[in-house]
């Protein structure tokens, strides 16, 4: 059964099937967008949406308590604080999330190395807007990684 995990509440879910998650769902002027690892699909309504995924779907949300928020980890990348409203962009294949509830700041989990004018630089956590603006490798799990591909940038 689908179980939906409420990360902004009447919002943005994240969609679970016994424990596995499976998807995101947001809603939007009145629509519902689920964005799963095959593509996206738009509903028109609730019952639409209930129809594909059950008729609980909306029903059995389970809320996000504080506590479960202690590592300092976004989809199994570091971050620099703890993560608030972490999500997943698919497309880019990036760990997102935010460094308070309310702000509207995306920044990407893990270390990367980022293409600026004057060479390649380290950079941990940065912000969204900086990875999608220059030419960037990564996410890294570690330092290390991190720093190998560094290496081998500055070669070429």
């Amino acid at each position: 059964m689908i179980k939906t995990k409420t990360i902004l509440k009447d919002k943005f879910w994240i969609l679970e099937d016994q424990g596995v998650r499976v998807g995101t769902l947001s809603i939007s002027d009145d629509k519902f967008m689920f964005s799963g690892p095959n593509g996206t699909k738009y509903f028109d309504s609730e019952n639409a949406l209930k129809k594909t995924f059950g008729k609980g779907v909306m029903i059995n949300e389970v809320p996000v308590q504080e506590e479960e928020i202690t590592e300092k980890e976004a989809y199994g990348y570091p971050t620099s604080t703890t993560p608030y409203n972490p999500m997943l962009d698919v497309q880019r294949k990036l760990p997102l999330f935010t460094k308070s509830k309310k702000s509207k700041s995306l920044y990407c989990a893990g270390y990367y190395i980022i293409h600026f004018d004057k060479g390649w630089v380290k950079s941990f956590c940065p912000k969204q807007i900086t990875v999608e603006r220059y030419e960037t490798q990564g996410p890294f799990k570690t330092d290390i990684e991190m720093r190998t591909a560094l290496s081998k940038a500055n070669a070429k």
